[in-house]
């Protein structure tokens, strides 16, 4: 009997820690999103793109199709030339999902939500409000995003 008991106290103690470990990802996904936002408000592309993983397979899907982080980096460059035209971002309806892999961690994250700009200036790019999915990685350098389907 000691021994059933001390068999689901280590079930309900892991189910605990592995709830809490997945607690931490999401508060660190939800705290690059809303630091990424605050960068897209000062007008700093490169510190919004920091939420980006520095890759060549990094993928952004919109109108068109960009792979690599400079591609990506050169297209919100272009799009928004100014502060006007970036606007202040905001996030809504955010919803993360945690996919542990087959052992059991959390090493890949999708983040799906909306977007809104307010702005008083348009560039290139011309849409306020839309809706994107994140794949997000979990690598050395902590949560990256990996492909944004914004559209």
């Amino acid at each position: 009997m000691k021994k059933i008991w001390l068999v689901l106290v280590l079930i309900c103690a892991s189910t605990v820690v592995y709830a809490q470990a997945n607690g931490g990802d999401e508060a660190a996904i939800r705290a690059a999103m809303a630091a990424q936002a605050a960068d897209w408000n000062r007008a700093d592309i490169p510190a919004f793109m920091q939420t980006y993983e520095d890759s060549p397979e990094t993928t952004f899907i919109g109108a068109t199709l960009r792979k690599g982080y400079g591609p990506i980096l050169e297209r919100y460059s272009k799009a928004y030339t100014s502060a006007a035209q970036m606007g202040t971002l905001t996030y809504t309806n955010l919803e993360v999902r945690l996919l542990p892999g087959s052992c059991g961690r959390v090493e890949f994250a999708v983040v799906t939500g909306n977007f809104h700009l307010e702005r008083t200036a348009k560039g290139e790019a011309k849409k306020d409000d839309g809706i994107f999915s994140l794949v997000w990685h979990k690598g050395p350098q902590g949560w990256k995003i990996v492909l944004d389907h914004t559209s």
